[in-house]
């Protein structure tokens, strides 16, 4: 595309630690062939990403767990080295909320949606979330909000097991702590062994409804709410393929059109006034066929790049585009296209795509992030695998009481796998990464 202003450079900001956040290399190769100089700021050690022809610099992000104001610091400081106003790109819930809290600040130095400071923070947050839905109309699984364990037990009895509990702001969770931003309770006892972790994770806990995956119920829209509040780019999309099954971050995901969800959309960003990029995870209930939402992530989702229509564009470009004043391409729409992460779906990555396919890792234009991917996800593989033997070998040595029962007997989703969870339990990460 050679309508973008190649003067203005972008900065793509990833706090969570997640080195296999495929969305973060998207958003370097998009910009990067449309000849935008890309910064990363984000943890690559053992990433794939930090191989991409198509990063210019990598700039080291702030700890995990820093606070907005240092997280500002930090840009402020790319921000100096790079000596030109730059757009904006966080990939992850912190990140975006970190943004927003300090939009004053930055827009000295950085392009940025006009957002009101509190909006992104708030459909974040699960609790706050459900009562956005409720203000609107908009369906939401019936949720809780539990004031003691007694209560959390009562949650589970009325709402039918399972249920799932969800951390309202899963982007505070401390790290190491075993904790996951959602998982699935299935008894009195883990409902009540999840509320005792409440003030360890830091926010209130949420039970939800569970509605039941299956063929056809797991959607997301991505989109850019572009500077006059109209939503343009992305599209409507279908969950086919989730790790783990049923439950997780979309590891398959096709283009299909659907109107009435796209309206739905719509109507949320009317509404609310929201401004930039965002990633709206739905179920449908197989018994009344209302899509329910189940987060509204304010940032790229991980497989933003599924929505590339004919001219090019998608929500990534869309943002910068908008910002640096330059018309957004009329291009069409690809029903059918797939997007695929090859480490968590190899066999769908080697079958014919008659609508197309975008690949999470490989590129013919960009070879090294998917050479590196196969070394570094089997070493992940294999010291996962390492531990789970020395966990199983305690346990027969009668030293498993080192560990807190209550981690090893809950059925649990992987932090960084949320957008639609279950119930969905949503997609995105340990509190971004979808």
């Amino acid at each position: 595309m050679s309508t973008f202003d190649t003067r203005v450079p972008a900065v793509v900001l990833r706090i969570d630690p997640n080195p296999f956040h495929h969305g973060t290399l998207g958003a370097v190769r998009s910009l990067g062939r449309a000849g935008v100089e890309v910064h990363l700021v984000a943890d690559c050690a053992h990433s794939p990403v930090g191989a991409s022809r198509y990063l210019h610099r990598l700039h080291t992000p702030p700890p995990p767990g820093a606070s907005p104001a240092d997280i500002a610091k930090v840009l402020h400081r790319v921000a100096a080295g790079i000596a030109r106003p730059a757009v904006l790109v966080p990939m992850d819930d912190a990140s975006a909320i970190a943004v927003s809290r300090t939009r004053t600040e930055l827009a000295s130095r950085y392009l940025l949606p006009d957002l009101p400071g509190t909006l992104p923070e708030r459909v974040a947050d699960k609790a706050e979330l459900a009562a956005v839905c409720a203000a609107l109309d908009v369906p939401h699984p019936m949720t809780v909000f539990p004031d003691s364990a007694a209560e959390a037990v009562r949650a589970v009895e009325m709402l039918g097991s399972p249920v799932v509990g969800k951390w309202s702001r899963p982007w505070l969770l401390p790290a190491g702590s075993g904790l996951r931003s959602t998982r699935l309770v299935r008894s009195a006892q883990q409902a009540r062994e999840l509320y005792a972790r409440v003030e360890e994770a830091g926010s209130r806990l949420l039970l939800q409804a569970f509605l039941p995956p299956g063929p056809g119920r797991d959607w997301f829209v991505h989109g850019y709410a572009d500077r006059g509040g109209a939503l343009r780019a992305g599209g409507t999309g279908r969950k086919t393929h989730a790790r783990p099954r049923g439950a997780g971050l979309t590891a398959v995901g096709r283009w299909a059109p659907d109107p009435g969800v796209r309206a739905l959309a719509e109507r949320l960003v009317g509404e609310l006034g929201y401004r930039g990029v965002l990633d709206l995870d739905f179920r449908r209930c197989g018994s009344t066929g209302r899509y329910h939402l189940l987060d509204f992530n304010p940032r790229p989702g991980a497989q933003f790049r599924l929505f590339t229509d004919t001219a090019g564009l998608d929500v990534v470009r869309a943002l910068h585009l908008d910002l640096t004043h330059r018309p957004l391409p009329a291009g069409a729409a690809v029903p059918g296209r797939v997007f695929v992460v090859e480490n968590y779906a190899p066999l769908t990555a080697l079958r014919p795509a008659p609508g197309g396919r975008e690949a999470a890792w490989h590129a013919s234009d960009d070879r090294g992030p998917g050479r590196a991917l196969w070394g570094l996800w089997g070493r992940r593989v294999a010291g996962r695998l390492v531990q789970r033997l020395r966990r199983q070998g305690a346990a027969r040595n009668g030293t498993a009481g080192t560990r807190p029962v209550r981690q090893a007997a809950v059925t649990r989703l992987p932090h960084q796998a949320c957008p639609m969870d279950a119930v969905g339990v949503g997609e995105g990460e340990r509190a971004g990464s979808r």
